[in-house]
């Protein structure tokens, strides 16, 4: 029941039924609707009322609220005159409001309104918005309706018709009306616009729900795809008569279409876990909506602990409560992918049968399958609960036809997938997952077979099925879901095998990651969509679609000998995640047993975990360690020992980092790996030593002198050679020798006053900008530069110290944006430039000014982006451990410090001014961030160009570097 006028007086106290002026209606409803606000807030967060139930509340607060005013305004309530109607319309239409929500309005009149009604119309807007409510709203006539719901949106938002005041018998012919238009092809066209909608929305959000700040609206597995259900079950089935529901009817309660249920769509469980679905989501958002304080959607890193705890989630054993609750997020996020996956099909059929005067068409198709509009599938479940193998063998009869699964396929394997237990050690079932695993990318991409009876294409033996709909187009019924379980490319099947539940059954080791977050701020998908996104990059490593950033790599997965270990070590290199153990070791452990249930070889399971033991070696090494230093190299080759190994790990290592996300990977890091994988390969295939030998340097040396010439003398060519030790010819390629050259001999044939130059020299490709600073050495030159580069809100990829024999310190950068690009733009350039000069002209070995800048001042405040303030602030009670380690035996020459801590945008700059101060010097630093953890290495050596060795300095070294990692700026 709708609350009528005088219900809603008694209701809300102090309502009167005549007409009153605006600013007393404004002051009468301001202060009961506060009130009903707080008590509906306290019931919620005491847990008197579930997130359902406090919507609905809100809503029926809501309702009261306009009756009252409607009244007040003197709008009509004639139950006799068919005039006026005021509805809600769209959420607030089902009657479930979120705290910070819109309230949608139509206005309904039975002709166009009179000067009087919308003086009246005004009174209630601006009552509303002065109350401090967000209104949408429209004003329009029964035929206006209509010709507006010609847009998609407008007709969504009247399918969810609610009439508050006036006459319900105006709403209900507008909603009789409406069905009627929605028929035959427009109905098709409704529903056909709903889902190229959702598959957009989900394309914007991610194309996955295991983000891992997810939006619990918009996002896939969100309440978005709830309501789309909705819709498109009311607009194929009606509503009650054609009449819109009040506020008891199941819609309303459960949040599922009321024909869904009643014509049984779902079984009797399904209906059970949509209705716990629909409850956690509103439950979720309310409390979202009252921490932020405003209509927010999405799950960020610092509402994800506070919702947690609001909702009693509590630590348990290893498992923080945040954990926790963000993996029954997940959970349910893939059961409403799931339920979309079984309602769905039914209703397209539905709708294709109702259009077309059909029933299904099923034909006989390949292995005892069959096929449905093309598309493969079987006739009855019975198929998969009498032989179980059969869930696997229906995918392995896809791949071996190129044929597209039918929806309804998915629909099975769903309500099915308990069975799969039954295979667990099976060697056929462990033959068709391997072979699904490792089922190769299409280059292309096969065209899928035509639907039509006269098909003569020769894609597929079986794709001559159904006859084509009227227009020739592939029928709804038979497309895929978009934006649900089929949202991967062509053939790649595990994604599908994790939403389904089939993996984890199979696997069991897989549920234990199964909707796992990840909370560093490097991640941004759950454990396993993180693993799975690696196996596609994999997938795209071998047919090329990488070729231009790491060659090698395509070169390298086209020849491999340990094929199905390495898709294996993909598939479970993270599988140790989250037990509290380095994940490393209790994987490589756990994957002797995978290997055993999937019947792999003896070779192949030590391959396998061997893998995963070391997956992390190659990315750690590139990125913060000195590859050109041979102690380095030698250690490398002594763990990995084989060149097939070298060249599996590689592969590992690509999509690993590749899958952490968009910004997890850059051109850079490709260079890095690459420089890294030909120096080990060199040594594991007996070519020449890593260590420095004459041989190398005077080729280097030769390359540059052949550069140079002819338009540099011989002697000035003679006079860069000199300047440079070994391990300067070999560190950089010929190309950067050259630019060296250049802007050293500059200097020495006509010196500036400062005795600085700076050369800026963009890399695009390569996702970096190389800096070169040469000027005079002394203490505090590396830290100045990096104070310069942090003022100018620049990430430091790498760098490179070197002081050559006529005294100048050559000093090479890569550094970035703060959106992971190279730097370009002029501008930028220019400013870069003068900061570095600037501050290194301010001070001179005595601590004086020198040259024509002036010293930085106080108000040169650090550059920090407005992405990066929301991260930090975001991301602001995430615990980051710090770690000092200190280490004499990595290197033959230096002493390697490695910290650990959370990032912050000076970091670098107060950690080498702290190295200065205790007057170490840095030969070369290598800077990595891993979302809020920084990795930061120095290779250092003192005064005399030794290696630290005191124990009371490293002592001393130590807590001063910890002190930055943990004090006040932290």
């Amino acid at each position: 029941m709708q609350p009528t006028a005088p219900q809603a007086l008694s209701t809300l106290s102090g309502f009167e039924t005549y007409a009153i002026p605006r600013s007393e209606a404004l002051a009468r409803l301001r202060l009961r609707l506060g009130g009903r606000r707080r008590e509906i807030r306290q019931s919620f967060e005491s847990g008197a009322l579930d997130g359902m139930q406090a919507a609905r509340a809100l809503s029926d607060m809501i309702d009261e609220l306009l009756v009252g005013l409607a009244a007040y305004a003197g709008l009509p309530d004639d139950p006799q005159q068919m005039t006026f109607s005021l509805c809600a319309t769209g959420g607030y239409g089902v009657g479930l409001l979120a705290p910070f929500s819109d309230v949608d309005l139509l206005f309904l009149t039975e002709d166009t309104p009179s000067e009087a009604l919308l003086e009246k119309i005004e009174y209630v807007l601006y009552t509303l918005w002065d109350l401090g409510l967000q209104v949408g709203h429209a004003t329009r006539s029964i035929a206006q309706c209509l010709e507006a719901a010609s847009d998609a949106t407008i007709c969504t938002t009247l399918l969810d018709l609610r009439p508050i005041y006036g006459s319900r018998a105006l709403a209900g012919e507008l909603s009789q009306a409406l069905h009627r238009e929605l028929q035959g092809e427009r109905l098709e066209k409704f529903v056909e616009a709903r889902l190229v909608e959702r598959g957009r929305r989900h394309h914007k959000y991610g194309d996955t729900p295991y983000l891992v700040e997810p939006n619990i609206k918009e996002g896939g597995g969100g309440l978005r795809d709830l309501q789309a259900l909705n819709w498109i079950g009311n607009a194929l089935l009606g509503r009650d008569s054609g009449t819109s529901p009040g506020p008891d009817q199941p819609n309303r309660l459960q949040g599922l279409a009321a024909s869904c249920l009643q014509l049984g769509h779902l079984t009797a469980r399904e209906t059970y876990r949509a209705h716990k679905i629909w409850r956690f989501f509103w439950t979720v958002r309310l409390h979202l909506h009252y921490t932020a304080g405003r209509a927010e959607e999405r799950l960020t890193f610092d509402m994800q602990p506070i919702i947690g705890a609001r909702m009693g989630y509590a630590n348990h054993g290893r498992q923080r409560g945040v954990e926790r609750f963000m993996r029954h997020y997940y959970l349910m996020a893939r059961s409403v992918m799931q339920l979309t996956s079984v309602l769905q099909p039914t209703m397209l059929l539905q709708l294709q049968n109702h259009l077309h005067a059909t029933t299904p068409r099923y034909l006989p198709g390949p292995e005892g399958f069959h096929l449905l509009n093309g598309r493969l599938t079987a006739m009855t479940s019975e198929l998969f609960s009498n032989t179980p193998l059969n869930l696997f063998r229906l995918l392995a009869v896809a791949s071996k036809y190129q044929l597209p699964l039918h929806p309804n396929a998915v629909q099975h394997l769903i309500r099915q997938e308990r069975h799969i237990a039954e295979l667990r050690g099976n060697p056929e079932a462990a033959e068709l997952f391997l072979d699904l695993l490792c089922a190769p990318a299409r280059i292309p991409p096969a065209q899928l077979p035509s639907a039509s009876a006269d098909n003569k294409t020769g894609e597929s033996p079986h794709a001559d099925v159904a006859a084509p709909d009227r227009k020739g187009a592939e029928p709804l019924a038979a497309r895929p879901l978009v934006g649900t379980l089929h949202r991967h490319e062509e053939n790649f099947w595990l994604p599908l095998l994790n939403e389904t539940g089939l993996l984890a059954r199979f696997l069991p080791d897989w549920s234990r990651v199964m909707g796992q977050t990840q909370i560093d701020g490097y991640h941004i998908y759950t454990v396993d969509e993180h693993i799975i996104e690696g196996v596609r990059v994999l997938r795209q490593l071998e047919i090329g679609r990488m070729a231009d950033e790491i060659p090698v790599a395509y070169t390298l997965a086209r020849n491999l000998q340990g094929r199905r270990a390495l898709y294996v070590a993909a598939l479970i290199h993270d599988i140790g995640k989250g037990r509290g153990r380095d994940h490393s070791q209790l994987g490589s452990e756990l994957a002797v047993t995978i290997c055993a249930q999937l019947h792999l070889t003896p070779e192949e399971t030590d391959t396998v975990s061997w893998l995963i033991l070391h997956h992390l070696l190659l990315s750690h090494t590139a990125f913060s360690r000195d590859i050109d230093d041979p102690q380095t190299i030698l250690d490398l080759a002594d763990i990995i020992q084989s060149p097939e190994r070298l060249r599996l790990l590689l592969l590992l290592t690509i999509a690993d980092v590749r899958a952490v996300g968009p910004r997890g990977w850059n051109t850079w890091k490709a260079t890095l790996l690459h420089r890294l994988y030909t120096r080990l390969a060199d040594v594991l295939e007996g070519g020449q030593q890593t260590r420095e030998d004459d041989q190398r340097v005077a080729e280097a040396r030769a390359q540059v002198a052949r550069a140079l010439r002819p338009a540099t003398s011989e002697t000035e060519i003679g006079q860069f050679l000199k300047l440079g030790g070994p391990g300067y010819w070999l560190g950089f390629d010929a190309h950067t020798h050259v630019r060296h050259a250049h802007l050293t001999l500059a200097q020495l044939q006509h010196p500036n006053e400062s005795g600085i130059r700076v050369d800026l020299h963009p890399l695009p490709s390569r996702g970096i900008t190389e800096l070169t600073v040469l000027c005079p050495d002394r203490p505090g030159v590396f830290s100045l530069i990096a104070k310069a580069l942090a003022i100018c809100g620049t990430s430091i990829s790498d760098a490179r110290i070197y002081t050559l024999s006529n005294g100048m310190a050559l000093d090479t950068f890569w550094i970035q944006d703060q959106h992971g690009e190279a730097f370009e733009e002029r501008a930028h350039l220019e400013r870069l430039e003068a900061k570095i000069i600037q501050l290194l002209s301010a001070q001179n070995p005595e601590g004086g000014q020198a040259g024509p800048y002036p010293p930085l001042s106080d108000e040169d405040a650090l550059e920090i982006a407005p992405d990066q303030t929301a991260a930090l602030r975001r991301l602001g009670n995430v615990q980051v451990p710090s770690r000092v380690l200190i280490d004499n035996e990595a290197s033959d020459k230096f002493t390697v410090v490695e910290v650990n801590g959370r990032d912050r945008p000076h970091l670098l700059f107060e950690l080498t001014a702290t190295l200065k101060r205790e007057g170490v010097h840095i030969s070369s630093a290598h800077v990595t961030t891993y979302g809020l953890r920084a990795v930061d290495v120095f290779y250092l050596h003192d005064a005399h160009g030794r290696k630290i060795t005191a124990p009371a300095q490293i002592a001393r070294l130590r807590e001063s570097l910890l002190r930055v990692l943990t004090g006040p700026a932290a």
